[in-house]
């Protein structure tokens, strides 16, 4: 996929800057609800309705909210996208500061904010190749990855502050003004437009949503590894959620100990990030996925089998599978960002993400139920099998391994 973008470093970084004004608040926001749910309600079914509200817009509407990304301008969709979510944020703020901010109200107000998110993060996806030339996507990938990674280090320290200091009326606005930020980058930058001649006229979702399954298939070994994503998902979305309960409960430790993990568990992805964006991967980039998949197995294995007083050993498991991450995410977005025309990137990411996420709320279910029977310890062991199978798939089946090579 070639850019005829000139300077696109220029044009790149400023968008990177407003994204990380953006999700550096979203984040502390994030860990602010949170917590403040938990102090008025302290229920999980709360809580459980805040994640799902969070993710479950963009595993239903992905296929469909695809096909307005490849018809209409995708700056205007990303600009629009962030300024609905800074307005839904701003009714929090007005509804504190009246002392009617209900638990409900919050609920509502993810959800709205969550498909604001369904529609701009395959969007930027989207555009990333129409600014970056093909050979350095990977680099910019980890560099991305990096900037998540300080956001997830450094957000819960700064919440817990604010939090404590602060309304949460206080902590909304400041992402109000991330996101308004975020906006201002977006529109000073310099994003070429695609040729959308063959969508002029009347539009059909569902036959141009089935259009991007069938582009998808038409990559040969692609949809395997979409669906080899799902695999990891399935695995790793559960784990991530037990990650406090393993630390707490099977451990013996404090909430001190879940958050050492968690600081941990982000350096090592700053770490891997940064890696990533200074080598850039193997030349067959399933390779490197398959090294990501191995080292992440491997850290699950030996968590898994630890004794309940091996809480450093955890450590530095969570350390590694840390590293483990961006070499895989950052190895799966480029590689559809480069195998797909940009005209056809807004359907076949945002498919591909809602493929993914079907298998979130699985396992959820499944590895809660387990937990409670069998023990916290034991699904990092199902987790840990079902990460090495999907190493196993991708070595073992040559559409996926070669799906990275070079097309005649």
């Amino acid at each position: 996929m070639k850019t005829s973008v000139t300077n696109w470093k220029r044009n790149f970084y400023t968008i990177w800057a407003g994204q990380a004004f953006s999700q550096f608040s979203s984040s502390v926001l994030q860990f602010a609800i949170v917590w403040h749910l938990t102090d008025k309600t302290g229920s999980a079914l709360v809580l459980s309705a805040a994640m799902m509200m969070g993710f479950l817009p963009q595993g239903i509407l992905g296929p469909f909210i695809g096909v307005f990304i490849d018809r209409y301008n995708r700056k205007m969709i990303m600009a629009v996208s962030d300024l609905i979510i800074a307005a839904a944020s701003f009714i929090m703020v007005i509804a504190g500061q009246m002392g009617v901010l209900s638990t409900e109200l919050i609920l509502l107000v993810l959800l709205i904010r969550s498909i604001g998110s369904a529609f701009h993060t395959p969007c930027l996806q989207a555009v990333t190749p129409q600014i970056v030339p093909e050979d350095q996507l990977t680099r910019c990938s980890g560099y991305s990855q990096a900037l998540e990674s300080i956001s997830q280090l450094f957000s819960p320290a700064l919440a817990a502050v604010l939090y404590q200091s602060w309304s949460l009326s206080g902590i909304i606005f400041l992402d109000v003004i991330g996101a308004l930020i975020a906006v201002f980058m977006l529109v000073i930058s310099v994003i070429p437009e695609l040729n959308h001649n063959e969508n002029i006229g009347k539009i059909h979702v569902l036959r141009e949503a089935k259009e991007g399954f069938q582009i998808l298939r038409t990559k040969k070994g692609m949809l395997g590894l979409v669906l080899i994503g799902t695999l990891y998902t399935l695995a790793m979305m559960p784990t991530s959620a037990l990650f406090p309960l393993m630390s707490m409960s099977y451990f013996h430790g404090t909430s001190t100990n879940a958050s050492v993990v968690e600081i941990v568990f982000s350096i090592g992805l700053l770490i891997g990030s940064l890696i990533l964006g200074r080598w850039g991967g193997t030349k067959n980039r399933i390779y490197t996925i398959i090294g990501s998949f191995l080292l992440m197995s491997f850290s699950l294995f030996v968590s898994g089998f630890l004794p309940p007083g091996g809480f450093l050993v955890f450590a530095v498991c969570s350390w590694l599978m840390g590293i483990s991450g961006p070499f895989y995410w950052g190895m799966y977005t480029p590689l559809l960002q480069n195998k797909f025309e940009a005209k056809y990137l807004g359907r076949v990411i945002s498919l591909s993400s809602s493929i993914r996420l079907i298998s979130g709320p699985l396992g959820l279910s499944v590895s809660g139920v387990f937990a409670e029977r069998y023990g916290v310890e034991k699904w990092f062991l199902i987790a840990g099998a079902l990460v090495l199978f999907a190493s196993f798939l991708c070595l073992v089946i040559p559409s996926i391994r070669n799906c990275d090579a070079k097309e005649e």
